[in-house]
């Protein structure tokens, strides 16, 4: 069995967040540049067998895609391309941002600390993950 690996897709950068190989834990992996993502991706592929992608899918409050789907569908087309045995598949990602903000709060960490986005997008990834997982 193979670890499910999340993306929490942005648009300068991009929360990663994996399970174990039993696929039972959401764990936060790393935060990486976007830029650097496919390249991330490819080496972390080669390095641990992945079961399945899930990807953050941007709604808004009526339900509707948001914009941020049209910088996700490049970034999802290039990831069919590269990893063509690795199904895709998408999360609601409304409220993660402000959930992972809130855990940050929750976990006492002190305001300087909070104020780290890369921090908060590997949360949001993890949020993600395990809502996947809960619907497993």
């Amino acid at each position: 069995m193979g670890r499910i690996l999340a993306i929490d897709y942005g648009k300068v950068r991009t929360g990663i967040a994996v399970t174990d190989e039993l696929q039972l834990i959401a764990s936060g992996l790393t935060t990486v540049s976007t830029k650097e993502l496919l390249p991330f991706l490819i080496s972390y592929v080669q390095a641990e067998k992945v079961d399945v992608f899930i990807v953050g899918l941007p709604k808004q409050m009526n339900n509707e895609l948001s914009e941020s789907e049209t910088l996700i569908r490049p970034f999802l087309d290039k990831l069919e391309k590269k990893f063509p045995n690795i199904p895709i598949e998408r999360v609601d990602e409304r409220f993660t941002s402000k959930m992972a903000f809130q855990t940050m709060i929750d976990s006492g960490l002190k305001k300087k600390q909070r104020q780290n986005k890369a921090l908060i997008d590997e949360i949001s990834a993890t949020i993600i993950l395990q809502t996947y997982l809960l619907s497993k």
